[in-house]
């Protein structure tokens, strides 16, 4: 807590003198009546800064602090190491004052750091070109839809697709064209009912490993849409591509995704960071920035901003998006994320989930009353059937602080009694022993 001084009445006096006014109440005056608080604020009487400092101290001691409890939460947002090198190098004041390069070419350290990511996002999606980075998976998701839904075609969205990702969706593409479902079988796109629905369809967007953490057959999924003539956008975990063949191998044509699990807390719920990669011919539309690097008249290596697609920078009218920043931070951290985990580092990462999902899922299959809800290949996460609510089987796991899974209930009342589960590197065989013990507790 930072101590606080607050103005003394010779100090409003000088402002009001300074402003021309003669009272706070004349700045109040535009404020219709009908929306101000009525009655004041019930507030203690003044404090000094002593029990002031006491009385909030109090208050946030009450705070509920995650870091207390062993974490098996998922569902877009992961509890991944970060290394404490990250913060020593993302909050040097060289970058974090200068986080937006709005006068880009004087942000030399900035551009370079962007460019690294760009470099590092290639050649992790096995794609051509990625942009500076947008808000959070969900707003990527649906400026990659944007590129294809411009002939206003329509796209088919396969069932795993993230909920919120696909409310997202929905909402930025409301005017652009019909939003049609695959048809699922087991948590898993339907391969052999696909062809029937791409009809019409510019774009196809498939989430592998999807929302329930199953690994889609992505590559009858790509064959089946070019076939069609469309465009195939792949939602990635940049955290399992160690394990997984990157998009780019398995014929897609985008490729986004959040980037929270690469350094970045998860922070109480944000910000996120969004990516983006794609194939060449995509370049010169693509959302937000590209960072180039070039050659002085002296032959000195610079970095600028080649390619700038929004509405600030250019003819408003051939802008092809509004997204105003990229998330210069955040993008930073998962640069040094990516840069200190190396090729080995990142496929470690992989194996770890995978090895450890697979032992948390065979220690609940063998607690009475629990089983796996989908028989496919998953990596990370996974769902599991509860004998009880998952609300209440979460509530229990609280109370011996674990943090069980979520409650897949907030998003289909028909899945109120299924929880999804996430393990990452993370997690030790001690703690996954005892949050299986967690669930013994809650029983038919």
């Amino acid at each position: 807590m930072h101590p606080y001084v607050g103005t003394c009445a010779n100090d409003r006096r000088e402002m009001m003198e300074y402003l021309g006014i003669s009272s706070v109440e004349e700045i109040l005056s535009p404020i219709p009546q009908s929306v101000r608080l009525k009655g004041g604020l019930d507030l203690p009487p003044a404090g000094s800064e002593l029990s002031v400092r006491r009385e909030l101290g109090g208050m946030a001691d009450r705070n509920w602090d995650a870091s207390r409890y062993v974490s098996f939460l998922g569902g877009g947002a992961y509890d991944h190491y970060v290394p404490s090198a990250i913060d020593h190098l993302a909050l040097r004041s060289e970058f974090y004052t200068a986080y937006t390069p709005y006068q880009a070419e004087a942000s030399q350290g900035t551009l370079m750091a962007i460019f690294e990511f760009q470099s590092l996002l290639c050649e992790l999606l096995a794609l051509d070109v990625a942009n500076a980075s947008l808000y959070d998976g969900g707003s990527a998701v649906a400026e990659a839809a944007l590129l294809g839904l411009r002939a206003k075609a329509g796209a088919v969205v396969t069932a795993g697709l993230h909920p919120r990702y696909a409310r997202v969706l929905r909402t930025y593409c409301a005017s652009l064209g019909e939003i049609r479902p695959a048809a699922a079988a087991g948590g898993l796109t339907d391969t052999r009912a696909l062809a029937a629905s791409l009809a019409g369809a510019s774009t196809v967007i498939v989430q592998s490993p999807n929302f329930f953490g199953l690994v889609e057959p992505v590559a009858e999924i790509a064959r089946a849409a070019k076939a069609a003539g469309a465009m195939v956008v792949a939602v990635v975990d940049p955290t399992t591509l160690g394990v997984l063949a990157p998009p780019g191998e398995w014929g897609a044509d985008i490729a986004v995704g959040e980037a929270q699990g690469l350094g970045i807390e998860v922070s109480y719920g944000g910000p996120y960071l969004g990516f983006l990669g794609a194939k060449r011919e995509h370049v010169r539309r693509l959302p937000g920035r590209i960072a180039g690097v070039t050659t002085g008249r002296k032959g000195e290596r610079g970095f600028v901003l080649t390619l700038q697609t929004r509405e600030q920078h250019i003819r408003r009218e051939k802008a092809t998006s509004n997204i105003c920043t990229n998330q210069g931070l955040l993008m930073l951290r998962a640069t040094i994320h990516m840069a200190l985990l190396g090729k080995d580092g990142i496929v470690e990462v992989g194996r770890q989930c995978l090895a450890k999902s697979r032992y948390a899922a065979a220690r609940a299959a063998k607690v009475p009353g629990y089983k796996l809800r989908h028989g496919g290949p998953f990596v990370k996460e996974f769902v599991l059937d509860c004998p009880a609510p998952a609300a209440a089987v979460i509530a229990s796991a609280a109370q011996r602080g674990i943090l069980a899974g979520i409650d897949l209930g907030r998003f289909d009342p028909a899945l109120s009694r299924s929880m999804l589960v996430a393990v990452t590197e993370k997690r030790t065989r001690e703690e996954i022993d005892s949050w299986a013990a967690a669930l013994a507790e809650v029983t038919p």
